[in-house]
């Protein structure tokens, strides 16, 4: 047994004697009046435990438990117990359901979490406590000076999650031995997100979506990279992209931000479904790091409890980063691309406010981005426009969108024709695909693309008409 293997074999022992399951851990999950407890502190932190470690590849991890291979069953019965062993506090009305996947094969288990009860605002669902998330800033510091050649070649950005990806890499190799393999052993092996897809996939999507989706692929392949500089993770783990895909997926679908910027993966709290529209569930931090779920209005008997992922007028995004098709926005990004933006556009609203309504209705900010933009080839009306901008003279605003209004229409215009004509010749190419084969058997994803397609087509086609109306 190598000096990594037989340290980690003590440590683990040590928690699962602590974690065996008490009358005490089973109070957790009895029906919960008030608010919760502040999470069961261990007498083992197993972050704190690893600190500092020089780790080493172990010659006899050849062997994993996890099996990563996307069609590979996901063991959700024991993950309750492994919670309530690990001092997670679940209200009696969190549960844990799983979609049953089709007979042929292009749809793939999804487990979230409900509330079996009627349940009013402020209930407490979840309490999780600290020792059990896996934080960016704590895996590195546990990892230590051995990554930092790794870090170096990604983008400060990239620092935290890259960490969580290497967190769960090792505790990978560790097989049942790790102390979250029962939550590991729980998570998705199926994506349909952008480091999942295919260039057949890329293929069929229109050109901002294609963007976002490879810009996701192309972050995997560079932390597979920085893996060569990484040398306690055995050579098979490194170079099995099944299984350095799954990590990533990991950790790109299910991190949360915490509130002082650090990146966390929090089990159970990471089966909250999105929903960007009409959230049901609020996530906090008390100062020792311990996460708290509780409900923010009444929530009826099965229904699922969800928060916002994120942007929820962006479907395109969500799609890549996350592999689902968000369809509860009101609005969507107008999918007008800018190459170097500058400081002024960013203020004038570009990207994040330059909404598409599903009713055909166009955000102010894409009429102002516009128009500042066509006023280039006139620098100094360019400038009165932005400065009314800034001062709020809506007045003046308003006159130059008159006095522009053609040019401003034109340029809209000619956007949204482009798009649906995008998506038109994609439409025919992937029926001319399935014709020849290339069908949803071939290409799982396939369907989940073509919704994505047909619901951004959707909204396109009523702008294209609210604009026809404007000169009707």
């Amino acid at each position: 047994m190598t000096p990594l293997s037989s340290h980690r074999h003590a440590v683990i022992s040590s928690l699962f004697t602590v974690a065996s399951i008490t009358s005490s851990s089973l109070a957790f999950h009895s029906p919960i009046n008030n608010n919760f407890r502040r999470p069961l502190n261990k007498s083992i932190n197993i972050h704190q435990q690893q600190q500092h470690q020089s780790y080493q590849p172990s010659a006899a991890l050849f062997q994993y438990p996890i099996d990563t291979s996307e069609n590979a069953p996901r063991d959700t019965i024991t993950l309750t117990d492994w919670a309530i062993n690990y001092g997670i506090q679940l209200s009696e009305t969190f549960q844990l359901i799983s979609t049953t996947p089709q007979d042929d094969g292009t749809a793939h288990d999804d487990v979230y979490s409900i509330t079996n009860q009627n349940i009013a605002a402020s209930t407490p669902i979840l309490s999780i406590p600290s020792n059990v998330i896996l934080t960016g800033s704590l895996a590195r510091q546990e990892l230590g000076p051995q990554t930092y050649g790794a870090e170096s070649s990604l983008l400060l950005s990239d620092h935290q999650p890259f960490y969580l990806f290497l967190k769960l890499l090792v505790e990978y190799e560790l097989g049942d031995q790790s102390p979250w393999y029962y939550w590991l052993n729980s998570l998705p092996r199926y994506y349909s997100n952008g480091a999942s897809m295919t260039d057949f996939c890329f293929g069929c999507l229109p050109p901002y979506a294609a963007g976002l989706a490879l810009a996701e692929k192309n972050r995997y392949k560079q932390y597979v990279e920085a893996l060569g500089s990484i040398s306690f993770l055995s050579e098979e783990c490194k170079q099995s992209e099944e299984v350095t895909k799954w990590a990533f997926n990991v950790v790109f679908t299910r991190y949360m931000e915490l509130p002082g910027g650090d990146l966390a993966l929090v089990p159970m709290a990471d089966y909250l479904n999105h929903n960007g529209a009409e959230p049901n569930v609020d996530i906090s931090y008390d100062d020792e790091g311990n996460c708290y779920v509780y409900s923010t209005r009444e929530v009826g008997a099965g229904e699922p409890l969800v928060f916002s992922y994120g942007d929820s007028t962006n479907p395109s995004n969500l799609l890549a980063r996350y592999g689902f098709l968000d369809e509860s926005s009101a609005a969507t990004f107008c999918k007008y691309v800018i190459e170097n933006p500058t400081f002024e556009m960013f203020n004038l609203g570009y990207p994040n406010s330059m909404y598409f309504y599903n009713d055909g209705s166009i955000s102010n900010e894409v009429w102002d981005v516009l128009l500042y933009e066509l006023l280039k080839v006139s620098p100094e009306e360019q400038q009165y426009f932005y400065q009314a901008h800034v001062s709020g003279d809506e007045g003046t605003k308003a006159s130059y969108h008159d006095q522009y209004f053609a040019q401003t229409y034109k340029s809209i215009s000619s956007h949204v024709d482009y798009i649906l004509n995008e998506l038109e010749e994609l439409g025919i190419g992937l029926e001319t695909q399935i014709r020849n084969g290339q069908d949803k058997r071939r290409h799982p994803r396939l369907p989940l693309i073509m919704r994505h397609n047909e619901f951004v087509k959707g909204t396109f086609d009523n702008v294209r008409q609210n604009l026809d109306n404007m000169y009707a």
